[in-house]
């Protein structure tokens, strides 16, 4: 498809004004060498949101949106990428070149990927209104209450029964790939091919930016399993995506809490009842990226579920994923709905006035832990006071430090007869639990060291922010280094044109979402050496990758910009040379296994050679 030059785009960047975009729309306010604004993209009171003029991009400290102008016009204006272009061009009194039809796109490597999935969401949307067996889906739509208007507003599909529906619209062997890939197909160990969604209703699965990166499937006989998704793709990764977060951004623009629901229906039921704020997880538990994602928008989340014992449980590990998030202004709520009920049956039976008083009044986190906690301990006993104050009290401490953990821990105390200050010893006593609502290996979340516990020792006069215990937040994928691999990222990106002193020697083995970045941005400042910090971030716009490159670059402080190459560098000195200690330590392990009388003496002069360079390159001369 024919696009706009790349040269082009990276000019309306170079002559347009952050500050005077973001200004013409949100209020800016001069603090110190940048401007500071309430968020235009989640609640809050108190300004988080930073403009650098000098850099040209953005960052809001809470609820983690960045980039540069082009993206902020397209997601404040809910603007396509073509479309942002064009009124920044229009405003830097810019005319639009002739399109190249050759250009290489932004990022094209999961272009064909998006393009199948969409094609065969319109499929499904056809089969739907088309094919001879439609009736059995559109009656079971409508005994559950859908009207036409709702089911193409979530591009709600068919999928008949039949092994080759989708298989036989694909004109090549590169399709048959590219669905593949993107899960649309399944290839057994005999390598048939065949359609992975047969005699079902589809839900296609949308991101952020609107397009189709999945599809759920629910079966209209008895075939099982009831509920069929996607499997993780490129596209696709279920902890870190909502069934109908796009549908709030498109039709619920000022809100004030988002309610987490179990199914798709019960999203797709609310919305047509009016109530456009249900999301719901895509088979996984509540996580800290879900809600990263709905604390960005609002400072309320309602878990709504089943009061069954798995629904409970679910709660419950949402609670703990939400614990370390529970700042002062944010709350989560717990509404548990009577057993054969759900969020969709009850706004049919009863009304959406009727659900959302039960929202309104749904128990907050504290009434929901000390319940759960309190289950089958005698609070009269002085051993059952003491057995809750020793099971709640680390759960209190994964929240962070202020009046919201200040008032759990006094009402603690008066539920267990104690006072605050016993409490606060058993605090320092008691190590914070372990929630699993991260699996990623590594530090605990949101916990790289830094400082004297860091395992880097930072170059001399650049040492990390007194906060940074919590610099980064974790990434998605741990690796090792990763927070080192971050600053790299960050003053890469403040000054683009040190890649030029970046050998291929000095950048670390690929395999980690961090370290394939580190080399994909050194590679596109090669490509494009006079990048601005602008024109680099937009080169992953809309991405998890560009989300992650404003975030680091946006916390990396350096008050003289010429020392940013220095630092850059001596980051990526001491990574190799720690590879390299690596490499020697191994090899010496090896040969230190053997006896030392039975190595040879090639093997012994080898040994002594590698502990005296193990020992140099680790300054213990």
């Amino acid at each position: 498809m024919a696009r706009l030059p790349q040269a082009f785009i990276d000019q309306v960047l170079d002559r347009t004004d952050i500050v005077d975009v973001v200004d013409r729309r949100v209020k800016l306010k001069k603090a110190g060498k940048n401007y500071s604004a309430c968020c235009p993209f989640h609640q809050e009171k108190t300004p988080s949101f930073s403009v650098n003029p000098e850099k040209q991009f953005y960052y809001c400290f809470g609820c983690g949106a960045g980039g540069n102008a082009l993206g902020f016009v397209m997601d404040y204006e809910r603007m396509e990428f073509r479309e942002a272009i064009e009124s920044l061009a229009q405003a830097a009194g810019m005319e639009l070149p002739a399109e190249e039809a050759d250009a290489t796109p932004q990022i094209d490597h999961q272009k064909p990927l998006y393009e199948s999935m969409e094609k065969a969401t319109r499929l499904y949307e056809s089969l739907l209104r088309k094919h001879p067996t439609r009736g059995r889906v559109v009656d079971y739509l409508k005994q559950r209450g859908l009207s036409g208007e709702i089911a193409r507003d979530f591009r709600l599909g068919f999928a008949p029964e039949g092994w080759d529906n989708l298989m036989t619209t694909l004109s090549s062997e590169e399709d048959i790939d590219h669905a593949l890939t993107a899960g649309l197909l399944i290839e057994n160990d005999s390598g048939r091919k065949y359609d992975r969604f047969r005699d079902r209703v589809i839900f296609p699965i949308v991101n952020q930016r609107g397009k189709v990166i999945a599809m759920g499937g629910r079966v209209l006989g008895d075939g099982k399993p009831k509920y069929l998704n996607s499997p993780e793709t490129p596209l696709f990764s279920k902890s870190h995506e909502l069934y109908g977060l796009h549908h709030i951004r498109k039709f619920a623009k000022n809100l004030s809490r988002i309610v987490v629901v179990e199914g798709y229906m019960d999203v797709i039921a609310l919305a047509q009842f009016g109530i456009h704020y249900a999301v719901a997880t895509l088979g996984t538990s509540v996580g800290k990226p879900h809600l990263e994602m709905l604390f960005r928008r609002v400072d309320q989340v309602v878990f709504c579920f089943d009061g069954d014992e798995a629904g409970r449980k679910a709660a419950f590990r949402g609670m703990e994923a939400a614990l370390p998030m529970m700042e002062d202004g944010r709350q989560v709520k717990f509404l548990f709905l009577p057993e054969g009920e759900d969020p969709d049956s009850v706004v049919r039976n009863k009304g959406s006035q009727h659900l959302e008083h039960l929202f309104d009044n749904a128990d907050p986190l504290e009434t929901f832990l000390f319940d759960q906690m309190a289950q089958g301990i005698d609070l009269d006993t002085m051993d059952g006071k003491a057995r809750l104050s020793k099971l709640v009290a680390p759960y209190i401490n994964l929240i962070p430090d202020g009046v919201f953990k200040t008032l759990l821990f006094k009402s603690l105390a008066t539920r267990t007869d104690m006072d605050v200050e016993s409490l606060r010893r058993l605090r320092e006593i008691e190590k914070p639990v372990t929630t699993d609502y991260d699996s990623s290996p590594g530090p605990e979340p949101g916990k790289i060291r830094s400082g004297a516990d860091a395992p880097f020792d930072y170059p001399e006069g650049y040492e990390p922010p007194h906060d940074s215990e919590n610099y980064y937040g974790a990434p998605v994928h741990l690796e090792p280094h990763s927070a080192v691999l971050l600053r790299a990222l960050g003053l890469l990106v403040l000054k683009p044109s040190s890649a030029s002193a970046i050998t291929d020697e000095l950048l670390p083995e690929q395999g980690g979402m961090l370290s394939n970045l580190l080399h994909d941005v050194v590679k596109q400042v090669r490509e494009t050496p006079d990048l601005s910090t602008a024109a680099l971030l937009g080169y992953w716009m809309g991405t998890d990758e560009g989300e992650l490159l404003s975030e680091a670059a946006a916390k990396e402080v350096i008050d003289d910009e010429q020392h940013i190459s220095e630092h850059l560098m001596a980051i990526l000195n001491k990574l190799s040379r720690d590879r390299h200690v690596t490499l020697l330590r191994k090899r010496a392990e090896t040969l230190k296994s053997v006896a030392y009388t039975d190595l040879s003496n090639e093997q012994k002069r080898e040994l002594v050679a590698l502990t005296t360079e193990i020992r140099q390159l680790s300054g213990r001369n």
